[in-house]
């Protein structure tokens, strides 16, 4: 599992939607779609429109793989932080707060959509 304990940091890249959508699928309720998908060296964090789910890959042949969910529901807020004017790098960050106490930031490396992704986090957190 990965740790949201210990305010955790994930410097996410861009990745194929189509690399996880055979793992996360399965997962999904009816209406569930992937808005993003990223990984760090080499776990997986796929935002859908419902939840985020971590794909935290373990042993030598990375064939074992634990799945983590975080509900929008249970955010209590958040905040993004759009790139600046003519970045070389167009960096993004989003710093996530849950009703539990556990904080997770991520650093978006790349392409990012925050924008979107802060618009699906609002429709959970204000409702």
């Amino acid at each position: 599992m990965i740790n949201f304990s210990e305010n955790a940091v994930f410097n996410l890249k861009p990745i194929d939607e189509k690399a996880v959508q055979q793992d996360v699928t399965k997962l999904f309720v009816d209406g569930e779609i992937i808005i993003g998908a990223y990984k760090t060296i080499r776990d997986q964090v796929v935002f859908t429109n419902k939840r985020i789910i971590t794909i935290d890959v373990q042993g030598i042949t990375g064939k074992r793989k634990d799945f983590s969910t975080l509900p929008y529901s249970k955010l209590q807020y958040f905040s993004v932080q759009t790139p600046g004017f003519a970045e070389f790098i167009p960096d993004c960050e989003m710093e996530l707060f849950f009703t539990n106490g556990f904080k997770a930031r991520f650093e978006f490396k790349g392409n990012c959509n925050i924008i979107e992704l802060g618009r699906i986090l609002s429709q959970y957190v204000l409702a």
